[in-house]
């Protein structure tokens, strides 16, 4: 079940609200936890069992790291755990490949396994609630009820943002829902759902469209439109389902953190990762990059943490070098500018700006790319464009519908909100023309729902 569905819009959200609204306070999180295990199950029913399991495991886990006097080892147990289910899950035939390329034969065959809908993500919050406790930053939770509507609670469940126990832990057990945050949050749902069915899905069919092509039939002005819808079209996908995410968690009574913050303003490498995906980034440094040392030993250690980072960065995106590739070419550019390039950079921001948006939006065909051949193929065609030949119409893909949705999202992504004053800003939210800005556009993309047109969710394979 996708938030842009016409089964979540019009039966499941009503059903549970109004459920979670009406009954009991010491009752709405168990009815929290039963609607998010509907929810997972409408798409994935045989894999509620593996949440459960994980959510017992890592609740049980919890309280062996909090009351063991052998809190190391069973913190390792956890994590190992936690590993090997998402290392079966998402890496078995990644490593199959790889032992087979070493080998030089196809010894062995590739298992038959179905990747869990948002595994990295939930993963991810269940070792992160382990690492906590064995900090000493949160206490274990006597309740299993807590863990579990931590770890499954639908709105962030299957694409983010990746949340932390210790600041949702007090959320979970005390708080408050008010009409004026389920009205915050409905708005912030409805601006969420725009940017995925009015922009990202009307960009998306461009996309696939065009990367769908024989690398032959793909010509340079053709190359850099694909490259240019992709970036915009992966940026209000996420972004836009952690928008909905967010302003679902505010209808329940739950403040989540930002997890985009307009990346594509962003004047270097750094800054970018600093505003895309904010919540796994912050992760991998609470749980990654500073428990390795972070910047404290030394340049050569600082730069090898930063491959590790993003190496694994490039990893839990997907199973595939191209992956780790993507990983590891957002790191060159991370540590080149730590080596001087970002105090260039800081002298021209104009020029920062236009750097970072060429190597990010390089970066997506590589992430778009069937394959990093397929990838070098497609940014060849980009760079050197005297080389190749119109090669398709451009009325085949770029309607007028793709147009206006690609002068929308450039203009959404930063750009408008940079030019409009702060204090014209203030003036215009929670206005009466925001409220019937925001009803046009929920009537658009409840219409563009509708019509049961192209609605996939980029994220939801990670």
């Amino acid at each position: 079940m996708v938030f842009s569905s016409s089964v979540f819009l019009f039966h499941f959200l009503p059903i549970i609200f109004l459920i979670a609204f009406f009954i009991k306070t010491k009752y709405t999180n168990y009815a929290l936890i039963i609607g998010s295990l509907v929810f997972y199950a409408w798409g994935e029913p045989a894999f509620v069992l593996l949440m459960m399991l994980s959510i017992v495991s890592n609740w049980f886990f919890g309280i062996m790291v909090d009351k063991s006097k052998r809190k190391k080892m069973w913190l390792v147990t956890a994590v190992i755990f936690n590993l090997l289910i998402i290392g079966y899950f998402k890496y078995a035939n990644f490593l199959i490949d790889i032992f087979n390329s070493i080998a030089g034969s196809q010894i062995l065959a590739h298992a038959i396994i179905t990747l869990p809908i948002g595994i990295s993500f939930f993963t991810f919050q269940a070792i992160s609630y382990v690492v906590d406790v064995y900090r000493g930053e949160v206490k274990h939770s006597d309740r299993l009820a807590n863990v579990a509507l931590y770890i499954s609670f639908f709105p962030q469940l299957i694409a983010g943002p990746i949340l932390k126990y210790k600041d949702v832990n007090s959320q979970i057990k005390n708080r408050t829902v008010t009409w004026e945050n389920v009205s915050l949050g409905f708005r912030r749902f409805i601006y969420g759902l725009s940017k995925k069915v009015l922009i990202a899905n009307v960009l998306g069919a461009c996309v696939d469209h065009i990367f769908n092509l024989s690398i032959a039939g793909i010509d340079p002005a053709m190359a850099w439109i694909g490259a240019v819808a992709y970036t915009f079209q992966i940026y209000y996908d996420f972004s836009g389902y952690s928008d909905m995410a967010i302003g679902l968690g505010k209808m329940f009574g739950f403040e989540y953190p930002e997890n985009f913050n307009y990346p594509y303003l962003s004047a270097s490498i750094v800054e970018f990762w600093r505003r895309w995906h904010i919540s796994l980034g912050t992760w991998f440094k609470e749980y990654v990059y500073i428990p390795l040392g972070g910047n404290k030993k030394g340049k050569a250690r600082t730069y090898l943490n930063l491959i590790i980072v993003f190496l694994l960065t490039g990893l839990w995106h997907g199973a595939d070098m191209s992956f780790v590739i993507w990983g590891l070419y957002h790191c060159f550019f991370s540590v080149i500018e730590r080596l001087g390039l970002k105090n260039l950079l800081r002298r021209f921001k104009p020029v920062g700006i236009i750097y970072c948006f060429l190597v990010v939006l390089f970066g997506w065909v590589l992430f778009r790319s069937p394959d990093t051949v397929s990838a070098m193929q497609y940014i060849a065609r980009m760079v050197l464009p005297w080389r190749y030949q119109s090669a398709e119409a451009i009325q085949t893909y770029l309607s007028a519908k793709t147009v206006f949705a690609l002068v929308a999202g450039c203009i959404g992504a930063g750009l408008i909100q940079r030019i409009i004053p702060d204090a014209l800003k203030e003036k215009l939210k929670y206005s009466v023309l925001e409220s019937v800005y925001c009803v046009i556009i929920l009537i658009l993309s409840i219409a563009a729902i509708a019509s049961n047109a192209y609605n996939p969710f980029i994220y939801f394979q990670f």
